[in-house]
């Protein structure tokens, strides 16, 4: 089947809904304030980095069947509503939902009966009932579909999901399933507040397998085992699994810090103290010092001490800087007193205090010593061996994700430090 559908918010998960949904042959209108943005989208600029999203983006514009508009120039609602808008962490770490609320009331008071308002948005459990709620007097149906989108594939996993979450009364899960009929998934119909907290439970969980396989490289440091070897045998368990198995300088981007805050905050909303994922975020932190102790360990004052750091977003393949751990290494970096360059081929901002380089070798000729924060393939297939030999005395290449050869390094005279792997 395919239908009209209103998109709320062309961020990054509505822009990846609305274009994912018009490349299924549906009707889309995407919906936003930012009149720069809704102007730059209809004219095909992508203002992220998303493999694959620009070309189905320019297939829904040229086939005529995805639209861009600011907020205020809509024309009516679709039969399908989805809402898409952030929901930033308070100081507190709880999830700010102003932006959802002004969605949800504006709605109300357009749509008619038979509506179906999707909730896109990560929003904690509990919060869609009383939407639902609310939607209800004007005959308004409601259901909650958690997107569960990494950023560098959002695209293959739109369309090749594990699962799709529907939340909601049967007519809503019904009506919402027809609309993914082309996508080869299987549905999990649960009750509103249950496919909210699926959410939650999936992200704090990957995380806590981040946090935990860190926690058993500290102790291969200690003892002189090599967590590779570890975390091979460990994920070949079929009741572990390999994914989420690599040690390194921790997680960020935008949901596995927020959603695990915001979880958090629930917990001691309701009276909970969650030991378990306190240490999580605790422990996440932490790793983002495991660079500057050991550079410290081997140079011991870092002052005027050139150092490069590979890699400025969270993750490869996407521009995005939010949470990423090099912003605190650099920052660290640079009160240690450390002249400090960093180079990301995607990234548009730079830390404070961060000279930018052009290029990698640029990046990496002269430093004393490399850090290596985010695994993009242009560094981890790198001859490494010809880039350490450019760089100056004592030549420490930290690889904070565990991403490069070290006999590679070596060869070069590079002084190869890893996270829970043997130093020589």
């Amino acid at each position: 089947m395919t239908a009209p559908v209103t998109v709320f918010g062309a961020g990054y998960v509505g822009l990846v809904t609305g274009v994912c949904l018009a490349s299924s042959g549906h009707e889309v209108t995407v919906l936003d304030v930012d009149r720069d943005k809704v102007s730059g989208l209809a004219s095909g600029h992508v203002p992220i980095h998303e493999p694959g999203l620009e070309d189905l983006l320019a297939k829904g514009l040229e086939q005529g069947n995805l639209r861009f508009r600011a907020l205020d120039e809509r024309q009516g609602l679709a039969p399908f509503v989805f809402v898409a808008v952030g929901t930033p962490p308070t100081s507190a770490g709880a999830a700010d939902l102003s932006f959802v609320r002004d969605v949800v009331d504006l709605v109300a008071g357009e749509a008619g009966p038979g509506t179906l308002v999707v909730m896109k948005s990560t929003v904690p459990p509990g919060t869609g009932a009383r939407f639902a709620g609310q939607l209800s007097a004007c005959g308004a149906l409601y259901a909650s579909n958690p997107e569960f989108l990494r950023e560098g594939s959002a695209v293959r996993d739109w369309f090749e999901t594990d699962r799709i979450v529907i939340g909601g009364a049967d007519e809503a899960v019904s009506l919402l399933a027809s609309l993914y009929s082309d996508i080869d998934a299987p549905v999990v119909a649960t009750d509103i507040g249950s496919a909210e907290m699926i959410k939650y439970a999936s992200n704090a969980f990957l995380a806590t397998k981040i946090s935990f396989i860190n926690e058993i490289a500290t102790l291969c440091d200690l003892t002189g085992a090599d967590v590779d070897q570890v975390a091979r045998g460990v994920g070949m368990d079929g009741r572990i699994g390999e994914a989420f198995l690599r040690p390194g300088i921790g997680y960020g981007g935008s949901c596995f810090p927020k959603d695990t805050r915001a979880l958090d905050f629930l917990a001691h909303l309701h009276g909970y103290d969650f030991h378990l994922l306190r240490a999580v975020i605790d422990v996440n932190a932490r790793q983002r010092l495991l660079p500057v102790r050991a550079l410290r360990a081997k140079i011991d004052c870092l002052e005027g001490v050139r150092v490069t750091v590979l890699g400025l977003t969270f993750k490869p393949d996407t521009d995005d800087v939010r949470e990423a751990p090099a912003a605190d290494i650099c920052e660290m970096l640079v009160a240690e007193g450390a002249l400090v360059t960093a180079y990301d081929p995607m990234a548009g901002t730079t830390p404070a205090g961060v000279t930018r380089a052009a290029s990698l070798a640029e990046a990496v000729e002269s430093a004393q010593a490399v850090v290596l924060a985010t695994e993009w393939a242009e560094f981890t297939e790198a001859d490494w061996a010809a880039l350490a030999a450019t760089m100056s005395g004592p030549r420490l290449v930290f690889d904070g994700r565990n991403a490069l050869d070290p006999a590679s390094v070596r060869a070069g005279g590079g002084d190869y430090l890893g996270v829970g792997r043997p130093t020589a």
